[in-house]
């Protein structure tokens, strides 16, 4: 039942090209950035990503964007990167864009065994009825687009089919973690960590804090150990603030203000 494996190399040694991973965060905030250097070090390239967001040029996700290891991503912000954009205008990167309530639902059902759902958002749009560039050739003309959705009526409301994802591995971040793989999130860490956690065929997890087996409340668990298979103490050190924003302060322009 102990999971701890010794280093992040080693936790994702075994992750071959070609592979899917469901990537935990929310913006810079809770990503697995040790694993995803220690991904970047071991060399596994036409990946194929699942993520709300791919990092920043230079950090997160956006390092395995420079060193262009990743084939294909799918989820819902892209902003914060300029090589991401670069790549995706010259069709050198396939990209799905989903609303970010669906990839959540999307991860959620995968992780519970839920080929497909219905929900009403992205009816009307390209979302449901199809088209949407997913990536494009070096002219600028679209060499894939997405294909039409089923949609059906209930109640007097339509409702668009999204199916469920279920990746080869997942890479995370967790506030406090056991031996045995349970998990806690400490506050908007817990966006998508643990949903990305459920879709991981092998989920591999990073921990600020490890504990032994017992120490934890199952009241305050917020993911059961059965859905991870690796647990690396990473500590506290590396993390990044996506954008920094300040105000002036009140008393700044008095003499001697802080």
């Amino acid at each position: 039942m102990d999971k701890v494996v010794a280093s992040a190399a080693r936790a994702v040694a075994d992750i071959p090209s070609g592979a899917s991973l469901a990537v935990g965060g929310f913006g810079l905030n809770g990503i697995p950035h040790n694993l995803i250097e220690a991904l970047l070090e071991q060399g596994a390239t036409d990946l194929v990503t699942v993520s709300n967001n791919c990092g920043v040029d230079g950090w997160g996700l956006g390092v395995l964007l420079d060193a262009k290891r990743i084939r294909r991503t799918t989820g819902s912000y892209v902003g914060e990167n300029k090589e991401f954009e670069r790549q995706y205008l010259t069709g050198e990167l396939e990209v799905e864009l989903v609303p970010q309530g669906t990839l959540a639902e999307r991860l959620r059902a995968g992780g519970c065994g839920i080929p497909g759902f219905y929900t009403p958002a992205g009816v009307g749009t390209l979302v449901a009825d199809g088209g949407l560039p997913w990536r494009y050739n070096a002219d600028g003309s679209v060499a894939i687009a997405s294909s039409k959705k089923d949609t059906r009526t209930f109640d007097g409301r339509d409702y668009v089919l999204e199916e469920g994802i279920v990746c080869d591995f997942a890479l995370v971040r967790a506030s406090v973690g056991d031996r045995h793989g349970n998990l806690i999130f400490h506050k908007a860490t817990r966006n998508f960590n643990p949903l990305c956690a459920m879709a991981g065929r092998i989920t591999i997890a990073e921990v600020e804090e490890l504990v032994e087996p017992g120490t934890l409340d199952p009241e305050h668990v917020h993911l059961p150990g059965i859905y991870v298979q690796r647990v690396v103490q990473v500590g506290q050190a590396g993390k990044r603030i996506e954008r920094v924003t300040t105000r002036k302060r009140a008393n700044a322009d008095h003499k001697g203000g802080q």
